[in-house]
Parts: structure tokens; C-alpha cells; sequence
């Protein structure tokens, strides 16, 4: 599980705005692209990224 203050400083590297957490993935509140959490860490690599 992502800690609440983590996720609040993240920002998505494609377009630099908001995520939040939706069923074990970061999802941009913008853009839409999903980034992955592999072993309780946050992937923010726009290549790791769904659209």
C-alpha cells in the first residue's frame, strides 16, 4: 500500500499533474495514464506507463 503523504507529492511525469490510487495502480487525474506498483513502490516512468 502507497502511504497518503507519498501520493500526495507525486505528480505524473507526462504531464505534471495530480494521481491518485485505484486498484493497485497511480492513475493521473489528467491525462489518464496508469503507472504500476511492483513490490509496494510506484513506477512513474511515462515508458511503464497504460494509456
Amino acid at each position: 500500500m502507497i502511504d497518503k503523504e507519498l501520493l500526495e507529492i507525486l505528480a505524473c511525469p507526462a504531464c505534471k499533474k495530480s494521481v491518485e490510487l485505484k486498484d493497485d495502480k497511480i492513475i493521473c487525474t489528467e491525462c489518464g495514464r496508469k503507472y504500476p506498483i511492483k513490490d509496494g513502490i510506484p513506477i512513474m516512468l511515462v515508458e511503464e506507463a497504460e494509456k
